[in-house]
């Protein structure tokens, strides 16, 4: 047992360091170029600021710094326990002198109820505790073994007399992991954009019925297990601005572009819609929409949005007819409850006053008696509008039907994993997210990330931070339902800059990356919660763990079961500079060739990426330069490595100067490297498959790049052309002969990789 006590400051320089060593404000870090970086005092002072700290003198501070000391002390339970089921314990903090007996009384999840009780003499001490003249001791406090997992409510008395309550949330040890991978298994999936489909029946942008048709391609001719998709949260749908699927509206909830609306229900049922359907005006934008070079945000929006109140109305109309229907929308609705009610609010309100002043962009923007969904105007406005807020609940409902039948479909044909969700860090400064749950995030700071490679200045992610003290009071609800929501619709879910589990880069207001600091977050919270969701869902989880990422932090990772990410351009030898063997990459992983925010493999040989980042204005002419004599030696060294695994033919040349573009045999050779890897998941980018140079998004550029907005070259229907299929044959070849594919696509791999030889 040790001993914890209040220490009161020698100085104001003393205090503010005390004070942003207990808010977990890092003094110190080391970024991904090895520079150490140290924060100013006055960036200590602004984090502290916007944590609610007064920093305008050492008393203040001392006097804040105490309060919480005391108030962390005098609290027999925290506010919320996450603990894991093979060692049920919590802390018990008591006043020193308090002694007797412990009741204890947990009510499950699901209604039920365990009790027990014991002595104080009986608990095993573990801190003492010292705030002036006051004394506690804290104790463990052991809970039944058969304590299930999930979400509970603990309440603990003495001596029959309550003295706490908490959130109670039991956790596995580590996420899941079928146990085809566990067992030295390994498998692949296809990863899209779905906003960048092009068919010959969508509406300008993928939807999910483009998704199915994709499914069952990348399944039967290319021997995928499952495909990836990028976040599918719902956006404003403005370009340049509003289309980042990481920078979203709401991470609840999910845009309504991927919408087929032909596919819902009602459309069959509406004669309405059908003949809109049928007018020229409305096919004449198709044809200028699925004709289009980039996809048409703001158009799409419009014209999908004035379908889907055409179809409401139908809905509407039939709700008596149809009163299953009607209950599973109002069973949605309950089941939801006020994330989509507020979310729903917030569309209506956006819509509304948006109509009375087009100036009004954003909610910070709107009349104030609007900018809480808890003010009486909000109130009478849902009295007023119910209709309106009732349509964007109806907008989610169909979204999740059939985002639901597409899984269910990609399980249908035999993909053991499925859908491959991504969950943004980030939401919009200016969403729903912010406007309706203000108190989980902190003013006055946003979040970046410090200088890379890649981004030699940093990044400034415009959002602000989360609140940690507020998100754990609650139970960790919003944390828990951003997961919930995605993963029951899918089988695997990769994490968005994991590292944010542990720790995010604050930027002060007025500060520039360069200037940030980590703040630490309750990292073994989250990570238990995370795999609580994972297991109930049998999601495999991935964190992405580029950037500035710590040793430790990868270990604990792998310890909970969470599958690192690994890029073919970044797994290199710190020294040399030279790629990994295929053979060095780590087995718990998801290995793939690049990002969405990284040039495509065509575009990394032909150096795309960087002049892109020069015609965006985001580097010099000598950086430039620079850029481009580093690539040179990137290519030589990538060639060397893929000369050494035998992936290249012997006459192929060993000069990477003389190979002006990725052609057939280098292309070849990439993906038998990545797919000769340990590691257990191989994920093939769908603009790798089409050798395709342009990248997703230019980070660092708005205006300056159509980011988030490239189509695919080939329509979903032309997969299965003569032009496409060789690429396809290709892939099922490399996947079978490393065992990443499932038997019955290996076989048709094997057959059909001889007959074309």
């Amino acid at each position: 047992m040790f001993e914890t006590q209040f220490e009161k400051a020698a100085n104001y320089d003393d205090a503010l360091l005390k004070a942003a060593d207990e808010c977990g404000i890092y003094r110190e870090f080391w970024d991904i170029l090895q520079q150490r970086h140290e924060p100013t005092s006055d960036v200590r002072r602004r984090i502290l600021q916007s944590l609610g700290f007064d920093v305008g003198s050492q008393e203040s501070l001392d006097r804040q710094r105490f309060q919480q000391f005391e108030e962390d002390a005098a609290s027999a339970l925290p506010k919320t326990a996450v603990i894991s089921v093979s060692d049920p314990v919590v802390p018990l903090t008591l006043p020193e002198n308090l002694a007797g007996s412990v009741q204890f009384e947990i009510a499950l999840e699901d209604g039920e109820h365990l009790q027990g009780s014991l002595e104080t003499s009986q608990l095993s001490p573990i801190e003492k505790l010292m705030a002036g003249e006051r004394r506690w001791t804290r104790y463990q406090l052991p809970l039944p073994n058969e304590t299930p997992l999930g979400y509970h409510k603990l309440q603990v008395s003495v001596n029959d007399e309550i003295l706490a309550e908490a959130n109670l949330i039991v956790c596995p040890d580590r996420a899941y992991l079928p146990d085809e991978l566990t067992k030295d298994g390994r498998t692949a999936g296809f990863n899209i954009s779905l906003y960048g489909l092009r068919s010959q029946r969508n509406w300008g942008c993928g939807d999910f019925t483009d998704l199915r048709h994709l499914l069952d391609w990348a399944h039967k001719e290319a021997g995928f297990s499952f495909v990836g998709l990028n976040p599918l949260h719902a956006l404003h749908n403005r370009v340049p601005y509003n289309t980042s699927p990481y920078l979203p509206l709401s991470i609840y909830y999910k845009n309504w572009l991927y919408i087929d609306i032909e596919g819902v229900r009602e459309f069959a049922e509406s004669a309405c819609a059908q003949g809109l359907l049928r007018s020229a005006s409305v096919q004449e934008k198709l044809r200028f929409l699925r004709g289009a070079e980039f996809v048409e945000y703001s158009e799409i929006d419009k014209l999908k949005r004035r379908f889907l109140k055409v179809l409401f109305r139908e809905f509407l109309r039939r709700r008596t007819k149809n009163p299953e229907r009607a209950k599973a929308f109002a069973d949605y609705c309950e089941a939801e409850g006020d994330l989509l009610h507020k979310f729903a609010l917030y569309c209506a309100l956006d819509e509304a006053l948006h109509k009375q002043d087009r100036n009004r962009w954003t909610w910070q923007d709107w009349p104030l008696e609007y900018q809480s969904p808890d003010s009486d105007a909000c109130r009478k406005f849902v009295k007023e509008h119910a209709r309106s807020v009732e349509f964007y609940k109806y907008i989610q409902f169909i979204l999740e039907e059939q985002l639901r039948e597409t899984h269910e479909h990609a399980k249908q044909i035999g993909m053991p994993i499925g859908l491959y969700h991504d969950l943004a860090v980030a939401t919009d400064n200016c969403g729903s997210d912010l406007w309706a749950h203000r108190k989980f995030y902190v003013g006055g700071c946003r979040v970046g990330s410090p200088p890379d490679d890649f981004s030699p200045t940093g990044q400034d992610w415009a959002f602000p931070p989360p609140n940690t003290l507020a998100h754990r009071h609650n139970g960790y609800r919003l944390y828990r339902e951003s997961i919930r929501k995605i993963v029951k619709l899918g089988g695997a879910l990769r994490i968005d800059h994991v590292m944010r589990l542990f720790r995010l880069f604050w930027i002060p207001d007025g500060y520039t990356p360069a200037d940030g600091i980590y703040v630490q977050d309750n990292a073994t919270d989250l990570l238990r919660i995370l795999a609580l969701e994972s297991v109930r869902s049998k999601n495999v989880v991935i964190g992405e763990d580029l950037g500035t990422v710590t040793d430790e932090m990868r270990d604990t990772l792998a310890r909970f079961g969470i599958l690192s990410y690994r890029l073919f351009f970044f797994e290199k030898n710190h020294k040399t500079k030279a790629f990994k063997k295929s053979y060095e990459y780590p087995r718990q992983a998801l290995v793939a060739s690049s990002t969405h925010d990284l040039p495509t493999i065509a575009g990394f040989w032909k150096f795309r990426d960087i002049e892109a980042r020069k015609a965006a204005g985001l580097v010099d002419e000598n950086g430039y330069w620079s850029q481009v004599e580093d690539r040179k030696q990137e290519k030589q060294r990538m060639l060397d490595v893929l000369h050494e695994e035998g992936l290249l033919p012997h006459w192929y040349t060993r000069d990477a100067a003389q190979v002006p573009e990725v052609d057939g045999d280098l292309h070849n050779a990439i993906v038998g490297y990545l797919a000769q890897v340990p590691s257990m998941i191989l994920l093939l980018n769908q603009e790798d498959f089409t050798k395709e140079t342009e990248q997703q998004n230019l980070p660092g550029s708005t205006a300056q790049y159509p980011n988030w907005q490239r189509k695919m070259k080939a329509t979903v229907e032309e997969l299965n052309s003569p032009v496409w299929s060789p690429f396809a044959a290709m892939f099922c070849h490399q996947l079978a002969h490393t065992g990443r594919a499932p038997s019955q696509a290996r076989t048709t791999s094997q057959s059909t990789s001889h007959s074309r030889r």
